[in-house]
């Protein structure tokens, strides 16, 4: 039996809510109008938001690109894409020290990605300094893209940068968004090894839709279209998505 399940459910509850509330008062205040402002006009110039993170925070890209309720024009990119459409070998993402770290491989990631002048780069990562990581977001500054990252400002502090060139994502991104993670993003000491309770996915996630919902609200007060996800496992979803899709074409991948 997981005897003190209350107190523990409570104490993890609450290092999950105050740290959502937090978010909350921030773009209550205007603290994601930046970013939004920058989407919204991505998507109303034609263009597509290309969302990268490595490890658990390639759910954040999920949470952007390719979901209901979310954006069309949103393309999610993954260190795989060196794989599926470069040509590195299978056996290299499985490697050690993790292709994560390699700042290499942020050149052939970046070159599967079909850009256009006004797209815009969404990255997240929890540390901020993996070679990958700054890699990507500094290629997509020196073409012209504006970067947007979502980053634990306190573990990004903490860590030294793993890119020869000594910076961290929020040190080459446009706009910073700190998903409020702790050092080590676990929260609760219980005895154990280590923490447990890690809150990275939840306020990652939770920044990713109020991103989604700020450009929506934003394109709409503007008279523009919404161009939105409707579910595909209901009834005329796919009839929906398929339309909008098209304008995308070879822009935007929908991989498994």
């Amino acid at each position: 039996m997981w005897a003190n399940a209350p107190d523990d459910i409570a104490a993890y509850a609450a290092q999950v809510g105050t740290r959502l509330d937090a978010i909350t008062r921030l773009a209550s205040d205007g603290g994601l109008d930046r970013a939004v402002t920058l989407l919204a006009d991505c998507i109303a110039a034609g263009g597509v938001i290309h969302a990268f993170g490595t490890g658990h925070s390639e759910a954040f890209a999920m949470e952007i690109a390719g979901r209901a309720g979310g954006l069309i024009p949103t393309n999610k990119v993954a260190l795989r894409d060196a794989v599926l459409y470069g040509s590195h070998t299978l056996a290299e993402l499985n490697g050690r020290p993790p292709l994560e770290r390699d700042p290499h491989i942020a050149d052939d990631v970046f070159a599967t990605v079909n850009r256009q002048p006004h797209d815009v780069f969404v990255i997240a990562s929890n540390s901020g300094v993996n070679g990958s990581i700054v890699g990507l977001a500094l290629l997509a500054r020196e073409h012209g893209h504006p970067v947007i990252a979502v980053t634990s400002m306190e573990h990004t502090a903490r860590v030294s940068p793993k890119h020869p060139s000594g910076q961290r994502l929020a040190e080459v991104a446009d706009v910073v968004i700190d998903n409020l993670a702790p050092y080590g993003d676990a929260t609760l000491d219980m005895d154990f090894d280590a923490r447990v309770g890690a809150v990275s996915s939840i306020t990652a996630a939770y920044i990713a839709q109020l991103l989604t919902i700020g450009v929506a609200r934003t394109l709409a007060e503007r008279g523009e279209q919404t161009p939105l996800y409707v579910s595909a496992n209901i009834p005329g979803g796919d009839e929906h998505n398929n339309v909008i899709e098209a304008r995308y074409e070879g822009r935007i991948r929908r991989t498994a």
